[in-house]
């Protein structure tokens, strides 16, 4: 049996892992193996999230059933028990999925449409947020003969998630940071078309995709053998679409994606009209990503406060210190004071930098108003 010592060391490690700004890849390898030293567990599934929409990205992963992968995310997102967020706005962080059943877990559409095909007997669900958003959630699966999940073990990862969260924030700034400092002409996005569309049936099959979706999709991080072509994302902001007409879910059916060197895609997805084309019902659509979503996940990730974020996308806009000012209704000396906060919680020592941080631009050149 673990001891109150054990666990309280594992929270330690835990902590220091998350304050190291690993990569987000290997920040989560190294805490599912020291979660796993607590809270053993035969598979696992871990996608970051849009930290606005909630919408799975990134996804790490080591299921027994790749070749279900579009039923498995589909179930995932329309099941409300033990959702991730709905854990959002509960007590605690984590949850088993008997608890989360009520102790049936045939109330689970995820459970009863594929887990339990493959002896999946207990999950352990755990969502990582903050009060800048929502930047993971983790799915712990257990066979029979494994045992169900305790509530000491419960306990630990609830413990666990907003040191993780935290981590897994500042995971992503440090890679802002790293992509701005390797960053190089041209841009991944260049020469590409303006966007790529790919339709879908309801049970996640791609129908039809653009010529252009090519380029895009391979900007993304490949699916899973069989799935090598299409990226885990394209079925999460798919999935997060049915979810939202299911009334599972309310967060917006997108996704913003990292694609390297400082760029940024967004993934939308929306309701083709039936009578166009029955068997293509659902759209997905990829771009770059728009100034203004762009500054909001930078403002999310690196914790900047609401007057930070309102003086970082006026500056954006190409207004100096006086049309701040003027803008908000505070002094200049109160606008120097914020832009020197926001300095230091990025790591930068003037505006251009920031900018340049903030939008994926060189030499923080202006790009014009945020979007829309």
């Amino acid at each position: 049996m673990t001891t109150n010592w054990a666990v309280s060391r594992s929270l330690d490690r835990i902590g220091g892992l998350c304050r190291e700004s690993l990569e987000d890849h290997g920040l989560r390898a190294a805490l599912l193996a020291e979660l796993g030293s607590i809270v053993p567990f035969r598979w696992f599934a871990w996608p970051l999230t849009d930290p606005g929409s909630c919408t799975g990205i990134s996804p790490m992963a080591r299921i027994p059933c790749p070749q279900e992968l579009p039923a498995l995310i589909r179930l995932k997102y329309i099941t409300a028990p033990g959702r991730w967020t709905s854990l959002l706005a509960g007590s605690r962080a984590a949850v088993t999925l008997r608890t989360a059943t009520g102790g049936d877990p045939v109330r689970s559409p995820l459970w009863n449409g594929v887990l339990r095909r493959y002896g999946v007997a207990d999950v352990l669900s755990t969502v990582f947020a903050d009060g800048h958003g929502c930047w993971g959630w983790l799915d712990l699966w257990r066979t029979a003969d494994d045992g169900p999940f305790t509530e000491r073990e419960t306990m630990h990862l609830a413990a666990a998630a907003p040191v993780i969260a935290a981590g897994l924030r500042r995971s992503r700034a440090a890679q802002m940071r790293r992509d701005a400092q390797t960053r190089r002409d041209p841009p991944p996005t260049f020469g590409l078309p303006q966007q790529a569309v790919l339709t879908l049936d309801t049970e996640l099959t791609v129908t039809s995709r653009s010529a252009s979706a090519g380029d895009w999709l391979g900007l993304l991080q490949p699916g899973p053998s069989p799935y090598e072509a299409i990226p885990a994302e394209v079925y999460n902001v798919a999935a997060q679409l049915l979810a939202v007409e299911a009334g599972v879910d309310s967060h917006a059916a997108s996704a913003r994606v990292p694609i390297g060197l400082g760029r940024w895609a967004v993934l939308r997805s929306f309701r083709l009209d039936a009578g166009t084309d029955p068997a293509a019902r659902l759209a997905v659509t990829i771009q770059e990503c728009p100034a203004g979503e762009r500054l909001d996940v930078f403002a999310r990730c690196f914790g900047l406060t609401p007057r930070q974020r309102s003086i970082l996308e006026l500056a954006a806009g190409g207004l100096d210190t006086a049309a701040l000012a003027a803008a908000l209704g505070i002094s200049p000396y109160t606008v120097q004071d914020q832009f020197k906060l926001v300095f230091a919680a990025c790591g930068v020592r003037s505006r251009n930098s920031l900018l340049a941080l903030a939008l994926g631009t060189e030499h923080g050149r202006h790009v014009g108003p945020p979007n829309p």
